[in-house]
């Protein structure tokens, strides 16, 4: 039996603002036996009892300590800190202190923010490369951004609290502030693409190949939809996002059958083929490349505890 990861739906208090933010309080710490079981989970790389949503997510530690695990690190949190995770992507936390421990939990839906006006500075937020997990570092090293952001986020909740007239406004211009912050003091150019105005023009390719993966892609038709030549597409492709066409398209074929295998009880072969690679010693090949691992050895990994 493999453990099942939890797709969490998010309801909105506002569909339009398309967010929820909300205040947690616990004094219920998790006994020692369990995190250490967790932090054993999260090194083995199995994922139980973890979690995903659509929407980007910030915490902010109001009182007391949470411990948060993502696929890449671990992060210890304390009263100010701040945690962020990037769409779909897999986490969990727990209490780890014991006494009173108090978090807001601030989650939206960055696409709805996209409009001609900020359309260039949102592409930056696509996570076409990488989550925005990647952008901790910046909540870790700089106090500033750190201060700002908790008051950004305070600010907000109080409004989606108090509703009063133009709320709506108050909290976008605060969100976009939020984002601001991160896209001016993200020193490991964590959200640089290499030309974002060209990756803006390349976003309808992009969004074809989510939708896709498991169909055969075709360059020529995907080029097509931006109204580019074949050549042009590939250089251009490869210019704007730091990768070939045909690695984009592998990388998100083995990240959906990451998800498949962490969610769903079923074969590789089945696998392989949702996510449109019919040769399973190719898909073999291709998961090893990003994983260090075959899937069968991947799978493993998600058995239950012993």
């Amino acid at each position: 039996m493999y453990p099942e990861m939890r797709h969490e739906q998010v309801v909105y208090q506002n569909p339009f603002l398309a967010m929820r933010i909300w205040q947690i309080d616990s004094e219920d710490p998790a006994s020692e036996e369990t995190f250490r079981r967790r932090e054993q989970d999260w090194r083995q790389k199995r994922y139980t009892e973890w979690h995903y949503h659509e929407e980007v997510e910030f915490l902010l530690i109001l009182k007391g300590e949470l411990t948060a695990f993502y696929r890449e690190e671990q992060l210890v949190l304390r009263k100010g800190d701040i945690a962020l995770f990037g769409s779909s992507e897999p986490h969990t936390t727990m209490q780890t202190k014991e006494g009173n421990m108090s978090q807001l939990v601030f989650q939206i839906d960055l696409r709805k923010y996209w409009d001609l006006s900020t359309l260039n500075s949102m592409q930056h937020f696509s996570e076409v490369i990488r989550p925005l997990s990647s952008l901790n570092y910046i909540y870790r090293d700089n106090r500033d951004v750190r201060t700002e952001t908790v008051a950004l986020i305070r600010e907000i909740y109080r409004e989606m609290n108090d509703a009063q007239i133009g709320y709506e406004l108050a909290v976008s211009s605060r969100i976009k502030n939020i984002l601001l912050l991160l896209l001016r003091h993200d020193t490991q150019m964590q959200l640089n693409y290499n030309d974002n105005r060209l990756l803006g023009r390349l976003q309808p390719a992009v969004d074809y190949v989510e939708k896709n993966l498991s169909e055969k892609l075709s360059v020529s038709e995907i080029s097509g939809l931006v109204n580019m030549s074949y050549t042009h597409f590939i250089k251009t492709f490869k210019k704007a996002v730091g990768m070939s066409f045909t690695d984009f398209v592998v990388y998100k074929r083995i990240k959906k059958a990451e998800q498949q295998l962490l969610t769903n009880d079923v074969s590789i072969a089945e696998v392989a083929e949702s996510v449109g690679i019919s040769n399973l010693g190719h898909f073999y090949a291709m998961f090893r490349r990003f994983n260090d691992c075959s899937p069968k050895q991947f799978k493993e990994r998600l058995r239950a505890l012993d």
